[in-house]
């Protein structure tokens, strides 16, 4: 559980809301259904308009990495290579068959099957590299579904705000009905720009940098795996490895 990003919703939500109260306001006055329909509603169809089916759903599901990111751990994957290193210095690569099929990471038991097959170093980079680079710009496509929905609710929420002032405008003669009408305008500004500031570009921007960190883990395993494929000694290798931990 990433316990930062529990604590940047609730200082949100506690700075909006203790904000409000500290300045006289009531908590029901930021709570509006017509403009959280216009604004939350009107983001959504934009982005489903403009995404497709399969990325969408895949950003969806990967929003929770922003709590339960994914487990990497740059040590372990050290430990990891030094230990298939050795392993290959001592009964040669096809010794790591058994170490191939109870590796629980697909990237990582692909690149050992491809040193037990005995693939030449630069083929094995090759092929490891293409599922690296696929795998982040699908990954970095969830991210841009986020910043698409930062860019898009601000907007729905003026259009949410002039929707609320063409209702005072239209029924002037009706008092009663003017503080709703403006209570929407203003309202719906504030859940645009509050969702978009708040939530979809903090969510965008956290989702890029466990991409980037997985990235920076999986150019690790391909480092040291062509290590092992060139018969470099274990010790070499760990110094290598360590180079990506600065």
């Amino acid at each position: 559980m990433d316990v930062l990003s529990l604590l940047g919703i609730t200082l949100a939500v506690v700075a909006i809301l203790g904000g409000n109260v500290l300045e006289g306001g009531a908590l029901s006055s930021l709570f509006n259904g017509p403009a959280a329909l216009i604004v939350i509603g009107g983001t959504l169809a934009a982005t489903i308009l403009q995404t497709s089916w399969p990325v969408l759903k895949r950003a969806f599901t990967q929003v929770r990495w922003v709590f339960v990111p994914p487990y990497i751990s740059m040590e372990d994957g050290i430990g990891k290579v030094i230990d298939w290193s050795v392993k290959a210095r001592k009964q040669g690569l096809l010794g790591l068959e058994g170490m191939s099929e109870k590796e629980p990471e697909n990237f990582a038991r692909k690149g050992l099957q491809l040193l037990v097959d005995g693939a030449e170093p630069e083929a094995i980079r090759s092929i490891l590299e293409v599922d690296l680079d696929a795998r982040e710009q699908r990954d970095l496509e969830s991210a841009r579904v986020y910043e698409a929905m930062g860019g898009y609710s601000p907007t729905i929420g003026i259009i949410g705000a002039v929707m609320g002032l063409i209702q005072v405008m239209t029924n002037l003669e009706n008092p009663e009905s003017l503080g709703s009408g403006i209570a929407t305008a203003f309202v719906a500004t504030i859940y645009g720009v509050a969702l978009a500031n708040l939530l979809f570009f903090p969510v965008a921007n956290k989702l890029r940098g466990i991409v980037g960190e997985r990235t920076r883990y999986e150019d690790m395993m391909i480092d040291g795996i062509i290590a092992i494929a060139e018969g470099e000694n274990p010790k070499s290798i760990e110094l290598r490895l360590r180079g990506f931990l600065q």
